[in-house]
Parts: structure tokens; C-alpha cells; sequence
């Protein structure tokens, strides 16, 4: 059986480091992408210099300001973040067509049996750093492996600008030393759990019965821990990825009463996720409408139409209606926006404008 030759590619810091190329004023600095530091957002991204005070992504906005108080803040672009990404995956797909995208700023690719870079994936893994920075000015770390696992895991070990490869042989002394935090699919509650009953290491974990780990965890994710602690992960990179579904969301500054107010902000996720969906050749027969009220209960009422919504207003109408069913004595913290049921743009509105041409002429 062929070895498989896995490369897990990692963008650095990526929102903040599109935003310090972008703007020189910003390089050497530490800049947050995120919300008003006095209001109630996270933090999207961190460049490494307000990283070294301890901020990460999903903190408040405000805890990244007492922890890093020189910090620049800037808001998300994502329109623009989503271009550099589109460029970036067409220099992966110079390599492979067997990308997978996991985010803006990260993806596996399967380079096996590849004959380009004399069909090494490390060789490979650095003329895709290299091309990335020469065309986009941006860093991304590597980890190469024979699986996606441990080729994730690699991909962390040199970061910022770094590769690092970890071969069958040097595989399972590299387990056996993790820490269990570090392996792929272990959560914090996980490793908490694990940590009750010693286990702290790759090495522990791996001399675990597997009944055990099925007792504490269930079959599929006992089963998977179980073989992840032998280096074992069959998981294929899979080209294309099924959306299930496109939506956005917005946590008000401060919680609304004001129905005018709370429909104009359905109204504006409405029109972003339209326009991400579309931009992505999608639509969809289903929209959804979020509400998470300021006692932090969260509700959502869904509409799902016979034909494609055609655009952001026609989905909008039927938002209308749906807020108009929910509970108008609490006031709301945030509002969201879900299209579903998603199919080929291309496809279902050729269909669906040829039934209209087909009424048309009856």
C-alpha cells in the first residue's frame, strides 16, 4: 500500500496579517481584528505581537484590551480576507486537486503519488509557502505527514513561517510524548476527563483498553481517541465539502427593544449571507431567523419555500414574518441569518426559470 503524503497548510495570523500588509502603519504593532473593546465583541484574530500579551481569537474584546492596552483595533474585512483565500486555494490547487478547505486560512492537501518537486511533500509543502508569500506578501506554517492528524498537529510546531515533518518512523515517539491537549479532536472537556484518571500523554492514552475509552466516551469517539493514540487516521482529504448551510450573526452593542431597529439588523444578515451564498454559486430553499434574547435564551423559526430564494429580498419578507411570530416583551442581545437546503445556483435557477418561461407560455 502507498504511503500517503499529507500537508496540513496554516496561515499565520491571518486576519491581522492581511491587515498589516495592507497598512504599513500597522506592521510591528499589536493589532486585533475584532469589535469595539469597550463593547461587547470578540476578538477574530490577533497578529503575534498582541499575542505575546496573552491575546487569542473568541476572547472578548475587551479582556484583549486590559490585557494588551496599546493594541490597535480594526474591524473584520471579510470580503477581503475571502479574496486573499480564493487566491491562496488556487496556488493549492497547482499541487492537488485534492484540497480540502477547513477555514479562510486553512486546508489539507493530499500530495500522494504526485510527481512534481521530485514527488517530495516536504519540497512541495515549501515551494507552497514560498509561492504564497511571493504573490500574496503573506506567511503560512506547514506540517507534512502521512496522515491528517499528525500533519495538523506538525503544522503548529514551527509556527509563525516554519514546516515541520513528522515521518513513519519518528510517528510513534512523537505520540507517545504529546500531550493529549495537543491532539486533534480532544477537547477541553475530553482532556479533563482523561486528566481524572491520569492520563496526560500520548503515551498514557495509547495504553488505555479500548473498552475503557469506549466506556468513558462512546464507541465512535472512544474508537477514534483509541486509534489516534497509535498514529492511526484513515481519514481522507476530501475535495469537496458539502455546505450545509451559510448564515451570519450580529451582537448588538447594546440589548433592543426597538423592532425597527431589530429588523434592520435581520435585515443586513439577510443581505450578507445572500451575498456570501451567491458568491459561492449557491441558493437555497430555507432561511432561518436567530434570536438570542438578553437572559441569553435563543430561539429560531425557519420558512422553506418550493423554489430558490432569487434574491436577499424575497428571503427578507419572509424574515419579516417570522420575527413578527417571536417574543416581543424580551429585549434581544443578538439577531442571525441561516440560508439551507443549499443547492447549485447554476442548476436550480436554470430549472426554476425555465418553469417560469414554461407558465409564461401556456
Amino acid at each position: 500500500m502507498t504511503q500517503r503524503k499529507i500537508i496540513h497548510l496554516d496561515m499565520d495570523a491571518f486576519f491581522a496579517s492581511v491587515e498589516q500588509r495592507d497598512n504599513p502603519a500597522y506592521r510591528g504593532k499589536p493589532l486585533i481584528v475584532g469589535g469595539d473593546p469597550n463593547g461587547r465583541g470578540v476578538v477574530a484574530a490577533a497578529s503575534y505581537e498582541a499575542r505575546a500579551f496573552g491575546v487569542r481569537s473568541a476572547i472578548s474584546c475587551y479582556e484583549a484590551k486590559k490585557r494588551c492596552p496599546d493594541a490597535i483595533f480594526v474591524r473584520p474585512r471579510f470580503e477581503v480576507y475571502r479574496a486573499v483565500s480564493q487566491e491562496i486555494r488556487a496556488i493549492m490547487g497547482e499541487l492537488t486537486e485534492l484540497v480540502e478547505p477547513l477555514s479562510l486560512d486553512e486546508a489539507y492537501l493530499d500530495v500522494t503519488g504526485k510527481t512534481a518537486h521530485q514527488g517530495s511533500a516536504t519540497l512541495m509543502a515549501n515551494w507552497l509557502r514560498t509561492a504564497i508569500y511571493e504573490r500574496t506578501g503573506l506567511t503560512a506554517s506547514a506540517g507534512v505527514s502521512f496522515n491528517k492528524m499528525l500533519a495538523k498537529i506538525a503544522s503548529d510546531i514551527n509556527k509563525p513561517n516554519g514546516i515541520a515533518i513528522i515521518t513513519p518512523a519518528q510517528a510513534q515517539d512523537f505520540i507517545a510524548a504529546l500531550p493529549i491537549e495537543r491532539f486533534h479532536g480532544i477537547g477541553k472537556a475530553s482532556a479533563k476527563r482523561l486528566h481524572d484518571i491520569g492520563v496526560t500523554t500520548g503515551d498514557e492514552l495509547r495504553k488505555l483498553p479500548l473498552a475503557t475509552l469506549v466506556d468513558l466516551f462512546g464507541q465512535k469517539r472512544g474508537q477514534f481517541y483509541h486509534q489516534i493514540a497509535h498514529g492511526i487516521d484513515d481519514r481522507a482529504v476530501k475535495a469537496e465539502r458539502v455546505r450545509k448551510s451559510i448564515g451570519t450573526e450580529i451582537t448588538f452593542s447594546e440589548n433592543s427593544l426597538n423592532d425597527d431597529f431589530i429588523l434592520g439588523k435581520i435585515y443586513e444578515q439577510a443581505f450578507e449571507a445572500f451575498g456570501e451564498m451567491s458568491a459561492k454559486e449557491l441558493c437555497a430553499t430555507t432561511v432561518t431567523l436567530k434570536i438570542k434574547y438578553a437572559n441569553f435564551n435563543q430561539i429560531t423559526r425557519s420558512h422553506t419555500v418550493k423554489t430558490p430564494f432569487k434574491n436577499a429580498n424575497a428571503a427578507a419578507l419572509w424574515l419579516k414574518e417570522l420575527y413578527a411570530h417571536t417574543d416581543k416583551h424580551l429585549p434581544v442581545r443578538l439577531v442571525g441569518v441561516t440560508f439551507s437546503h443549499l443547492s447549485p445556483a447554476s442548476v436550480a435557477y436554470r430549472q426554476l426559470d425555465l418553469f417560469e418561461w414554461e407558465n409564461k407560455s401556456a
